[in-house]
């Protein structure tokens, strides 16, 4: 399909937000739409040891921290810009309109939000031994949470333990779906400590443990197949008494599920806003697609049919986006925004789905090739029903917040 790759990301200032925002998000706008999107064939051979691609991904990364883009997730005493809450959502949006810039901007899966959890929980040494190498590209880390015979969607249902022997944890359990293992020098573990209760007995609660992937009894059993594809980074992994020293230990004991909490409430709003992002690109390809394409008589266009997969698309994509922006803004003012949060966990994929769906209808045979980026984001809509939490859990927990807000003699704040 021919079209002007400059035209492809038009981004205007929105007059409710600050000159900043504006800027950050033009900015964003200008490398993702002039420097990455027509170049997205070459970048992607750089895994490939392409050296022209090596080269436009090395100037174009030099170009996003001369703009003061790179890391907006991290303080500037880590290497970052450290945009803000808000600012980081809107500029997902932009980001996300390729599937490959991110990483160009310093946030990628599952280093970012590892980063984010040590800056916050970590010692000055344990940031001087891990998060610097993290942030300056020279290591690589996992999130080794998910478990294979427990439900991931109750994260306190994890099996894998840690039991204290002199300075010395001996972790023991089995993970899956730890995203990057493959590469990863070191696995950020989540397992179950016990405490003293104050009765004599003992709770258990969860502990975060940072825990290199050369250990003895670190085993990783598979990269899991996912939609087919073999040869990813999703691993399943053993921990086999794997011994870790008590300075590993993030944060201190039974903090483990705050810090995952809080690590997945801020990456919903980010996958949420990378969603949307991706659903304009789709959205901008199906109305494009629909304007060139004849068919019996006509163009596309033309067609009452694809008139309506483009109103119900623009409809889904304008509710996901405002659903997001608010949830983050509750969340930026410390508002409690659980039920925000699960509310886009479960109408953004859906609606992600939905406008993929369209698109490929529209494109037919080529919507589900190569030849276009849909395919992928099509499966990795409906993966997200089911990442971080499945559709169902959130919709309970919608459910029971506001059924206790009405149950506590109040109705429900329509301003919030």
């Amino acid at each position: 399909m021919a079209y002007n790759p400059e035209s492809v990301l038009t981004v205007q200032p929105i007059p409710t937000l600050s000159d900043e925002v504006n800027q950050i998000r033009l900015d964003t706008a200008e490398v993702v739409g002039k420097r990455i999107i027509p170049n997205e064939p070459l970048l992607a051979q750089r895994w490939n040891g392409n050296e022209e691609a090596q080269k436009l991904h090395a100037d174009i990364v030099g170009e996003i921290k001369e703009r003061s883009l790179w890391a907006p997730h991290l303080p500037e005493e880590y290497g970052g810009n450290d945009l803000g809450f808000i600012s980081h959502a809107y500029m997902n949006e932009i980001v996300a309109w390729s599937p490959g810039a991110a990483p160009m901007f310093g946030v990628v899966a599952p280093n970012s939000g590892n980063q984010k959890v040590l800056v916050k929980y970590a010692t000055p040494e344990q940031k001087k031994k891990w998060l610097e190498p993290l942030v300056r590209g020279e290591t690589q880390s996992c999130f080794s949470m998910t478990e294979p015979d427990n439900a991931g969607s109750d994260p306190r249902s994890i099996q894998t333990r840690a039991v204290r022997d002199g300075d010395e944890w001996v972790i023991t359990g089995h993970k899956w779906f730890t995203s990057n293992a493959v590469r990863a020098d070191w696995a950020l573990v989540m397992a179950r400590t016990e405490e003293p209760d104050g009765d004599g007995g003992v709770n258990e609660k969860m502990s975060q443990f940072i825990v290199p992937t050369d250990s003895e009894g670190f085993e990783i059993v598979r990269s899991v197949p996912v939609w087919g594809h073999s040869g990813g980074h999703h691993c399943e992994i053993k921990y086999n008494g794997v011994r870790v020293p008590h300075e590993n230990m993030l944060g201190s004991k039974g903090q483990g599920h705050a810090a995952a909490q809080e690590r997945l409430g801020a990456g919903r709003v980010y996958h949420c806003m990378n969603s949307i992002g991706a659903m304009w690109r789709a959205f901008d390809l199906m109305v494009k697609r629909s304007i060139e394409r004849q068919v019996h008589g006509g163009k596309l266009e033309t067609k009452q049919f694809i008139q309506g997969f483009i109103a119900d698309s623009y409809m889904d994509i304008q509710s996901a986006r405002l659903m997001t922006i608010h949830c983050a803004e509750v969340m930026e003012s410390g508002a409690d925004a659980r039920t925000e949060i699960s509310s886009i966990k479960v109408f953004v994929p859906a609606a992600y789905h939905r406008v993929v769906d369209r698109a490929i209808q529209v494109f037919g045979a080529k919507g589900v090739s190569g030849d276009t980026p849909l395919a992928g984001m099509y499966m990795g809509a409906r993966t997200l029903r089911l990442a971080d939490g499945p559709d169902e859990v959130h919709r309970i927990l919608i459910a029971k917040n506001v059924l206790r807000h009405y149950h506590n003699g109040l109705s429900w704040d329509f301003g919030v």
